[in-house]
């Protein structure tokens, strides 16, 4: 059986008007092609819809069982056209961690209180889980702390973030002048390999050390402002992800010899994906 859904919508402008011929007109159709979907119809269904009655069609039994069926069909098939016209599709974002925990939560609020209704789902991840989870499809588009180096996704600058160096408010290398040497000789508290922030410290500051002590790897940035606050060591986060601390003084800023630590994010989508309406107008919300 192969009913379409014209069939359907004839049989019951049909119904409606009282003839093929009215209903030729309504559905801007030929006479001849509206018959012909009708006799389709009743010809698949091996009844008759309607008794002939000299020019007049009139619904019979069978017509009455299936009209019920027939507006049902058309109302689903009208919410599913008008879902597709507004776009408003799930949406599936992945972020590394001080993208996710930090930079969405505001933006992700702006979206929801113009699109209440609208699903969305957030995966946070370091910078490699989420670039994975981009090239299998798992999810529309991912926001990472640093470049992607996948040929199959495309990779576009988004924001920019400073990192900053940060020991705990009476550590001893904030009564010295800084120096790479006094630098390198402090134990270490840094993100785990894998993550966007760590790829950039060892890139941007590390780099420039003559050495360096690593102390510890930790793989939540909560975790590194604690240890660094109880004097475990002194680490490089993002400036948004301190910032609270530094204002209540539990967290101090250490003055580098070097120029401003600066990083560009980055949002990545598989070059085979189609970016939907629905995914560019939450990207419109994702800007400071």
């Amino acid at each position: 059986m192969h009913i379409t859904l014209r069939q359907i919508e004839v049989f019951t402008e049909v119904l409606k008007s009282g003839s093929t011929t009215q209903a030729s007109q309504v559905l801007a159709l030929s006479q001849s092609a509206v018959s012909a979907a009708l006799a389709d119809l009743e010809g698949q269904l091996n009844v008759q819809l309607f008794d002939r009655v000299g020019k007049r069609l009139v619904l019979n039994e069978h017509g009455r069982l299936l009209y019920p069926r027939a507006i049902g069909l058309l109302e689903q098939a009208s919410e599913i056209e008008q879902l597709f016209q507004e776009d408003n599709g799930a949406i599936r974002i992945s972020a590394s961690s001080t993208i996710g925990n930090y930079l969405l939560p505001g933006m992700i609020a702006r979206y929801r209180r113009d699109f209440p209704g609208l699903p969305l789902e957030l995966s946070v991840g370091n910078s490699q889980d989420v670039i994975n989870a981009v090239a299998d499809f798992r999810v529309d588009i991912g926001l990472i702390e640093g470049p992607c180096h996948m040929s199959e996704l495309v990779s576009e600058p988004w924001l920019e973030d400073e990192l900053v160096v940060f020991a705990a408010p009476n550590a001893p290398l904030l009564q010295q002048p800084v120096t790479l040497e006094t630098l390198a000789a402090e134990q270490w508290i840094l993100r785990e390999h894998g993550s966007g922030t760590r790829e950039i410290v060892d890139y941007l500051l590390l780099s420039h050390l003559p050495r360096f002590q690593l102390a510890l790897e930790l793989g939540n940035s909560e975790a590194i402002k604690h240890a660094v606050r109880h004097g475990m060591g002194i680490s490089c986060l993002s400036r948004r992800v301190i910032a609270e601390q530094l204002d209540m003084g539990t967290l101090a800023e250490v003055p580098l010899p070097l120029p401003k630590l600066s990083r560009t994010l980055y949002r990545i989508h598989h070059r085979q994906k189609h970016i939907s309406k629905a995914l560019n107008r939450f990207l419109s919300y994702c800007q400071e």
